[in-house]
């Protein structure tokens, strides 16, 4: 069975830091680019970053960039996003999902997703 699964969610305060995994399982990240992808309440799914299938190259929506940090470890077929810096408008249910490709920000061109986590910034 093909899955995604995201972990490391949680409530934080403004300016603290969670590190969201996202693990496979029945298949091998190495072939594809990964996204991360939130959405906050009553807001559209957006795009947060994406790591590529061929070179590694990483990508971040503008809001996020400095602040956030996209890894994967394909020995432990787990790709990572790390959060600093959190801030209020960061909260939504975060998602990882899988595109058997080089990069792309289409959200149709990922055809496997994780369930997703929550993450919850507020004092």
């Amino acid at each position: 069975q093909l899955q995604l699964v995201e972990s490391g969610g949680g409530l934080v305060q403004p300016g603290g830091s969670l590190r969201l995994s996202c693990a496979a399982s029945g298949f091998s990240l190495d072939y594809y680019t990964i996204g991360w992808f939130r959405q906050a309440p009553g807001k559209e799914r957006e795009g947060v970053s994406y790591i590529d299938s061929d070179d590694g190259s990483t990508y971040y929506t503008d809001s996020v960039k400095g602040r956030f940090t996209i890894s994967r470890d394909n020995a432990k077929n787990t790709v990572y996003l790390q959060m600093n810096s959190l801030k209020p408008e960061d909260t939504g249910v975060y998602y990882c999902a899988a595109s058997p490709g080089p990069y792309t920000d289409y959200d149709v061109d990922y055809n496997y997703w994780g369930q997703g986590t929550q993450v919850t910034v507020s004092s």
